[in-house]
Protein backbone atom coordinates (compact mmCIF):
# COMPACT_ATOMS: atom_id res chain seq x y z
CA UNK A 1 0.00 0.00 0.00
CA UNK A 2 1.01 3.34 -0.65
CA UNK A 3 1.74 6.57 1.41
CA UNK A 4 -1.61 8.06 0.46
CA UNK A 5 -3.43 4.80 1.65
CA UNK A 6 -1.72 4.37 5.46
CA UNK A 7 -2.54 8.19 5.54
CA UNK A 8 -6.60 7.13 4.75
CA UNK A 9 -5.89 4.61 7.10
CA UNK A 10 -4.14 7.09 10.02
CA UNK A 11 -6.97 9.53 9.29
CA UNK A 12 -9.81 7.00 9.79
CA UNK A 13 -8.17 5.86 12.89
CA UNK A 14 -7.46 9.30 14.54
CA UNK A 15 -11.49 10.09 14.21
CA UNK A 16 -12.28 6.83 15.97
CA UNK A 17 -9.76 7.45 19.03
CA UNK A 18 -10.97 11.04 19.13
CA UNK A 19 -14.70 9.97 19.83
CA UNK A 20 -12.87 7.45 22.14
CA UNK A 21 -11.26 9.85 24.19
CA UNK A 22 -13.55 12.62 24.07
CA UNK A 23 -15.68 11.30 27.34
CA UNK A 24 -12.70 10.81 29.86
CA UNK A 25 -12.20 13.23 32.33
CA UNK A 26 -14.99 15.41 31.26
CA UNK A 27 -16.81 17.36 33.82
CA UNK A 28 -20.17 19.38 33.75
CA UNK A 29 -20.74 22.97 34.85
CA UNK A 30 -23.38 21.34 37.17
CA UNK A 31 -20.97 18.90 38.64
CA UNK A 32 -17.88 21.07 38.88
CA UNK A 33 -20.18 23.58 40.86
CA UNK A 34 -18.92 26.35 38.52
CA UNK A 35 -21.68 29.47 37.88
CA UNK A 36 -23.08 28.38 34.63
CA UNK A 37 -23.07 29.89 31.55
CA UNK A 38 -26.32 32.30 30.44
CA UNK A 39 -27.25 30.44 27.25
CA UNK A 40 -25.45 27.49 27.99
CA UNK A 41 -26.59 23.31 29.25
CA UNK A 42 -25.76 22.85 32.69
CA UNK A 43 -24.36 19.48 31.29
CA UNK A 44 -21.91 21.28 29.31
CA UNK A 45 -18.07 20.80 30.08
CA UNK A 46 -16.76 22.84 32.80
CA UNK A 47 -12.91 22.87 31.16
CA UNK A 48 -13.09 20.49 28.01
CA UNK A 49 -9.17 19.84 28.12
CA UNK A 50 -9.09 19.54 24.18
CA UNK A 51 -5.17 19.95 23.78
CA UNK A 52 -4.56 16.76 25.80
CA UNK A 53 -7.18 15.08 24.26
CA UNK A 54 -6.01 15.76 20.60
CA UNK A 55 -1.95 14.79 21.92
CA UNK A 56 -3.57 11.58 23.36
CA UNK A 57 -5.53 11.02 19.99
CA UNK A 58 -2.83 11.70 17.96
CA UNK A 59 -0.03 9.12 20.21
CA UNK A 60 -2.72 6.45 20.26
CA UNK A 61 -3.58 6.12 16.48
CA UNK A 62 -0.10 6.41 15.64
CA UNK A 63 0.37 3.30 17.43
CA UNK A 64 -2.70 1.44 16.31
CA UNK A 65 -1.85 2.42 12.48
CA UNK A 66 2.11 1.16 13.56
CA UNK A 67 0.46 -2.43 14.76
CA UNK A 68 -1.76 -2.41 11.38
CA UNK A 69 1.45 -1.57 9.41
CA UNK A 70 3.36 -3.92 11.29
CA UNK A 71 0.65 -6.59 11.15
CA UNK A 72 0.11 -6.42 7.32
CA UNK A 73 3.80 -5.50 6.04
CA UNK A 74 5.54 -8.24 8.48
CA UNK A 75 3.32 -10.63 9.40
CA UNK A 76 2.33 -11.57 5.74
CA UNK A 77 -1.53 -11.42 7.26
CA UNK A 78 -3.70 -10.23 3.84
CA UNK A 79 -7.55 -10.27 3.64
CA UNK A 80 -7.33 -13.66 2.08
CA UNK A 81 -6.45 -15.07 5.01
CA UNK A 82 -9.50 -13.94 6.96
CA UNK A 83 -12.54 -16.72 6.91
CA UNK A 84 -15.76 -14.99 5.31
CA UNK A 85 -18.76 -16.53 7.27
CA UNK A 86 -21.10 -19.18 5.83
CA UNK A 87 -24.20 -17.23 4.22
CA UNK A 88 -21.80 -14.04 2.83
CA UNK A 89 -20.78 -14.52 -0.58
CA UNK A 90 -21.09 -12.29 -3.01
CA UNK A 91 -23.47 -14.07 -4.81
CA UNK A 92 -26.21 -14.16 -2.32
CA UNK A 93 -26.28 -10.46 -2.91
CA UNK A 94 -26.88 -10.64 -6.71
Amino acid sequence: MGFVAWLAIYFVVWWVTLFAVLPFGVRSQEEAGDEIEPGSMPGAPSRPLMLRKVIATTVVAALVTGCVYWVITFSGLTLDDIPIPVGFTSESYS
